[in-house]
C-alpha cells in the first residue's frame, strides 16, 4: 500500500483498493482495531474520490457494516 501511496498518490483507486486489502489481511489476522480504522480511511476516501455510489465505495460499505455487527 505504501508503495502505491508514493507512485500513484493516496487517492488512486488502486492506491485504494490496495488499503481495503491489507485492512481485510489485518482483520484475517486478528488485528481487529487496525483493520477498522484502515477501513474506515478507506472509505472515506473512496467517497470522496469515487463517489458514494461506485461498486468500490458501496463494498467497503458492506465490509464495514459485516465488522460492526
Amino acid at each position: 500500500m505504501e508503495t502505491r501511496k508514493t507512485k500513484l498518490g493516496a487517492d488512486h483507486p488502486d492506491t485504494l483498493t490496495s488499503m481495503a486489502n491489507l485492512a481485510l489481511t489485518w482483520k484475517a489476522q486478528g488485528r481487529q482495531a487496525d483493520a477498522l480504522v484502515l477501513m474506515q480511511g478507506c472509505a472515506q476516501a473512496q467517497q470522496r474520490v469515487l463517489g458514494p455510489e461506485h461498486p468500490n465505495t458501496l463494498s467497503t460499505q458492506a465490509i464495514m457494516e459485516d465488522w460492526s455487527i
